[in-house]
């Protein structure tokens, strides 16, 4: 089963509150990227946003330039119908992140929980750098969540990479400034918890 198989088939047989990754609101991304300080008309993406409800809170924060991107069109598909009208407002990308094209210098906030732990190849991750380093402006921020190093192994039945917040800014390299990073410890639907580690960069003026 290759990856978008396995993500439509995680999309097609469980509810979207259902998957270990739910949060009822991503409150700890929304306050970060309102901390960063860019106005309502920054361009901001959600990678790997899926059925996430970050993006109805930065609809209702007044953002108006929002993408999500995702490898599962279910997931999307989900988003939009509970977003219903509102989700005009979005730009929805089905796409594989290592694979997907973006406008040069195209993103204020790059936005991403839960999508670069699952990148256990070091090919895909360069490649994932690579599009982040091209699409976010000079200056622009880029917020990155994956499994601490006290987390999970695994999820959804795939191996996953764990990180400290300084292996985690290493695989971004000089081009970024690490500003803060912070744990959470997320309680999934299940009942079980997972500790996740957010790392809050800034692109080199360069």
């Amino acid at each position: 089963m290759s990856g978008k198989d396995h993500w439509e088939k995680v999309y097609s047989t469980k509810s979207t509150d259902a998957v270990s990754w739910f949060q009822p609101h991503a409150d700890l991304s929304l306050d970060l990227i309102k901390a960063t300080g860019v106005t309502q008309q920054a361009a901001i993406i959600d990678v790997g946003g899926g059925a996430s409800t970050l993006i109805d809170d930065l609809v209702s924060e007044g953002y108006i330039d929002l993408s999500v991107l995702d490898l599962s069109g279910a997931a999307l598909d989900a988003a939009r119908r509970r977003m219903g009208a509102r989700a005009d407002k979005v730009s929805w990308i089905e796409a594989d992140i290592t694979q997907a094209v973006f406008p040069s210098h195209r993103f204020d906030i790059w936005h991403d929980r839960a999508v670069f732990h699952f990148l256990t190849d070091p090919a895909d991750r360069a490649r994932y750098v690579k599009t982040v380093l091209r699409s976010v402006k000079p200056g622009g921020h880029v917020i990155v969540a994956t499994f601490a190093e006290d987390g999970p192994l695994q999820c959804s039945g795939l191996p996953v990479m764990r990180y400290r917040p300084g292996e985690l800014h290493d695989q971004f390299g000089e081009a970024f400034v690490l500003l803060k990073h912070q744990k959470e410890l997320h309680h999934t639907p299940s009942g079980a918890t997972q500790q996740f580690v957010y790392c809050y960069c800034r692109r080199i003026n360069a």
